[in-house]
């Protein structure tokens, strides 16, 4: 929503105040068609060219995503620690054996099957069942564990934040492209030269309209955009760092309730549970048959 009340005082605000100086919308809006072929086709084309498909596809969802916001909500975070918390106990008051039947075939545990929406991201379910089953095969060192999830998170952002990092780099280029496309401009209008003054200035006036276009798309639009891309993509990931956090605290011999309050710790503030609010959601919790 804010992005959206944001691109349309960002356009009202900017042409409205040239407007109300006095400016002449006519050379924007006679300009502006093949100007942005221009700008608009080089940025395209460029992005195509540095980037991969996988890329590609990712900033377009990006888009939608930068709109959207993150998809982890406060319940989910409580479904998070609700889920670690039946694990982390399983495992302690019945041992590995117990737990190998939810993470070899999560999809028909009975504990992951009642968090539908975790359940729907194949990484956190992957992530979770692959750390415990280095668990249950005695790799038991906090510190080991703790490293190789290290690696397994940052692989898994530096992916998905290639595509903000393509934004970004697409905004950057935009100011350049628009002076590319200023200075067809100026060529054009240097071939007529011996043209009177009214037309040599209204064409002068269209080839600076590429300039302003690349650096206000750069900074208005493409660049916010993909900073906010960005701020989407780091606070989706402190979900995952709530799964390390609780399984390495498990590893040095917490408690059940200990481990998920340690992991409640890296919740964002915006969607963290109360401490309350989390003991709450955890006595519901049916007992585990």
């Amino acid at each position: 929503m804010f992005q959206i009340i944001g691109i349309v005082l960002l356009f009202g605000l900017v042409f409205g105040s040239y407007i109300m100086s006095g400016g002449n919308m006519d050379v924007i809006i006679h300009a502006t068609p093949h100007e942005m072929m221009a700008i608009g086709g080089a940025g395209v084309a460029s992005f195509l060219i540095s980037n991969s498909m996988g890329v590609i596809k990712g900033a377009g969802a990006g888009l939608g995503k930068a709109f959207a916001g993150p998809k982890w909500k406060a319940s989910d975070y409580r479904d998070l620690l609700s889920l670690l918390f039946l694990l982390t106990k399983t495992m302690k008051s019945k041992g590995v054996i117990a737990l190998e039947s939810h993470i070899e075939k999560p999809a028909d545990s009975s504990i992951f099957s009642r968090f539908p929406r975790i359940m729907k991201d194949h990484f956190a379910v992957d992530f979770i069942c692959d750390t415990l089953r280095m668990m249950t095969m005695n790799l038991e060192d906090p510190h080991q564990v703790e490293d190789a999830m290290e690696k397994q998170l940052e692989k898994h952002h530096h992916e998905h934040a290639e595509p903000a990092h393509a934004l970004q780099n697409l905004a950057d280029a935009l100011p350049a492209l628009g002076i590319v496309a200023a200075v067809l401009g100026v060529i054009k209008t240097m071939g007529s030269i011996t043209e009177p003054p009214a037309v040599l200035g209204s064409m002068i006036g269209g080839a600076l309209v590429g300039t302003f276009l690349g650096v206000f798309l750069a900074y208005g639009l493409v660049g916010p955009l993909a900073a906010r891309l960005k701020a989407v993509v780091d606070e989706e990931a402190a979900f995952y760092r709530i799964i390390q956090s609780v399984l390495v605290a498990h590893l040095h011999g917490n408690a059940a309730q200990i481990s998920v309050e340690i992991g409640r710790g890296s919740v964002p503030s915006a969607a963290q549970p109360s401490f309350l609010e989390l003991e709450e959601a955890l006595s519901s919790i049916p007992n585990e048959g």
